[in-house]
């Protein structure tokens, strides 16, 4: 008899653990580009540099939504190991000369020192390629008008 008095406690704990789960999955989650921005920040700003070589860049478009992706592939060595990773590149187009990304191309590669096969090439305000288009003058550098 004492197991039919149990019911009760058990169905509401199910039902409180359901709701639960439902508030908490519903906090506001941050957009796919939003994460991958924030991401290449936090790589950018504590990640380790090292050699590494671009293999190829593929133009890729998606079939369903008909968006174009830019990837750059690349590789990179940690600790006696190969990483081959790709680095989807589309929102950074201005930062890049795709034509001049080649097989074999030198590039310093920034990777996540707890997760080594976290890594980029390219960021908003950094970038591994050999010749970057990015370019940073020094505080007291003189802007090329004033040069005579």
């Amino acid at each position: 008899m004492n197991s039919v008095r149990l019911y009760p406690v058990i169905a509401f704990g199910a039902v409180a653990a359901i709701i639960g789960y439902a508030l908490l999955s519903r906090k506001n989650k941050k957009p796919e580009e939003q994460m991958e921005r924030d991401r290449r920040a936090q790589i950018t700003l504590g990640g380790r540099i090292i050699d590494g070589n671009v293999i190829d860049v593929l133009e890729l478009e998606d079939d369903e939504s008909g968006r174009q992706m830019i990837l750059l592939i690349y590789t990179y060595d940690v600790a006696g190991v190969t990483y081959e990773a790709s680095q989807d590149v589309t929102y950074l187009r201005q930062f890049i000369d795709l034509y001049s990304c080649r097989l074999g191309l030198p590039a310093s590669v920034k990777y996540d020192p707890h997760n080594p096969g976290d890594s980029l090439v390219i960021s908003e305000t950094w970038s591994g390629l050999r010749k970057s288009p990015i370019r940073v003058r020094p505080k007291n550098a003189p802007t090329p008008h004033t040069l005579v």
